[in-house]
């Protein structure tokens, strides 16, 4: 079976096309260009919304505009303030619109990640955190604004997914029709339902991989006692 392709353990929020971003507005500033009906006019989430925030825009491509925006609020009061990032958001393509925001708890943990991944102007991306780390992307493959994909992780890494091919979900109800496990990054076990009633009528397994890992299982169980 192949891989589990790697591209879609990229989460961060990309800003590094220069080795020194660069600050182009002081914190307060880069709430983004209004637009008449009071959005911002490059999509843009990271905005105080009263106050003890502030604001950073900087220029990571070298371009002398801005494509990534940070916003941070303060937390504490007195000697113990403190300022905590809460939002980061960047522009991915240079087209001057926000395409990945990252949301933080007060804390400063990742929380919750969105991006538009085909800068088409809607999320077709979603990753929850638990306690800082990825624990579900929830992606939309085909581009029909609805999510078909759901992968799961647990320590950082991806061990099943749950995917929608024939497109029977809705925003009220999520209709998996496969279903596949992981071990190490790699797929072992593959669950189908082929009558759409809910439940696998397949499996197609890696039996060899499966052999290899209960072995290195018993293996480590043994060396432990």
């Amino acid at each position: 079976m192949k891989h589990l392709l790697l591209f879609l353990l990229s989460v961060a929020v990309v800003g590094c096309g220069s080795k020194d971003p660069k600050p182009v507005t002081s914190p307060g500033a880069g709430q983004g260009e209004a637009t008449s009906g009071g959005e911002v006019a490059d999509a843009g989430r990271c905005k105080p919304d009263g106050p003890g925030y502030e604001v950073s825009e900087y220029d990571t491509s070298g371009d002398n505009t801005p494509d990534v925006r940070k916003l941070f609020k303060t937390m504490g009061e007195g000697s113990l303030a403190r300022l905590v990032l809460v939002c980061r958001e960047a522009d991915l393509n240079g087209d001057g619109r926000k395409d990945i925001v990252r949301l933080y708890t007060d804390e400063g943990r990742p929380m919750r990640e969105e991006a538009d991944r085909d800068f088409d102007g809607r999320i077709d991306e979603v990753t929850h955190f638990t306690n800082g780390r990825v624990a579900l992307q929830e992606i939309d493959t085909s581009g029909t604004g609805m999510i078909d994909t759901k992968i799961f992780y647990e320590g950082g890494q991806p061990v099943r997914a749950e995917r929608d091919m024939a497109n029977r979900s809705t925003a009220a109800e999520w209709r998996p029709d496969r279903w596949e496990y992981y071990t190490d990054g790699r797929t072992v076990r593959v669950g189908t339902d082929i009558n759409g009633d809910g439940k696998v009528d397949r499996w197609d397994r890696d039996e060899e991989r499966l052999r290899n890992s209960a072995l290195a299982n018993q293996q480590s169980r043994e060396a432990s006692q």
